[in-house]
């Protein structure tokens, strides 16, 4: 199942920036890993390269789905206690894929993985909650003009760290994510 990559066929997905823009032309026809590596540096994101690729047209709906547990078990994997719901989703929806589960399985897996991921979400409101009220009152009682300009200086100076630290591992996810769906096209 491999599709060439035409102008045509790219713009018929409607993409939100013109092809040509970085470089693809008329008269270009690849395959999925000759656009990966061609254009892989000239998207203006690498989730493009994911958006076109992750679609019938390119994977089979086994190769889709495979592909999809890879990326959820890497998020678990950033986790420090994953829930057993989702860890059990992944492999629920892996043995679907390779014909091992049935849909009444996939569907349990699911409801249950979401509850997981509400009740982790609900958590972490209520930790995030708690911790702005404790910083409202820590930084309340604190009057000290020189204080609260170390204090700004210093959330600054932690805000870049962490969106650097944020960019590079964004970019160091995408990188692995395209890694992985070139193994589709091999």
């Amino acid at each position: 199942m491999e599709n060439l990559i035409t102008l045509s066929l790219l713009k018929s997905f409607y993409p939100c920036y013109e092809p040509e823009t970085i470089g693809f032309t008329k008269d270009l026809k690849l395959t999925p890993l000759e656009f990966i590596e061609q254009f892989v540096d000239k998207v203006e994101s690498k989730e493009d390269i994911l958006w076109l690729l992750c679609r019938k047209e390119f994977m089979t709906n086994r190769d889709l789905r495979l592909f999809a547990v890879w990326c959820a078990r890497e998020a678990l994997k950033l986790v420090e206690i994953p829930d057993e719901r989702s860890i059990n989703a992944c492999n629920i929806a892996e043995k679907f894929a390779n014909e091992e589960a049935s849909q009444e399985e996939l569907t349990a897996a699911r409801t249950a993985a979401r509850d997981a991921a509400r009740t982790a979400a609900r958590t972490a409101a209520m930790d995030a909650a708690r911790d702005a009220a404790r910083t409202a009152a820590w930084v309340a009682a604190r009057t000290a003009a020189w204080a609260a300009a170390m204090d700004a200086a210093r959330d600054a100076a932690r805000t870049a760290a962490r969106t650097a630290a944020w960019d590079a591992a964004r970019d160091a996810a995408w990188a692995a994510q395209i890694n992985q769906l070139k193994t589709y096209f091999k």
